[in-house]
């Protein structure tokens, strides 16, 4: 098995569909996809709010 781990810069407000076309562009299984919170603000600190600034996506591909 392999695995390739993609990096995603990503906005929760505007990129859905950016999202779903580069899911649906993969040719492996997804295997997770794991977001990277950006804590900047006092409020995000102590998680009132979150900011995901980009996405890891892990994708198994074949031999």
């Amino acid at each position: 098995m392999k695995y390739k781990v993609h990096h995603l810069e990503f906005n929760m407000e505007r990129d859905q569909d950016k999202l779903e076309l580069f899911l649906n562009n993969l040719k492996g299984e997804i295997i997770s996809i794991i977001p990277n919170n950006k804590k900047t603000t006092l409020a995000q600190i102590y998680g009132v709010t979150s900011k995901i600034d980009f996405l890891l996506i892990i994708e198994k591909t074949a031999l």
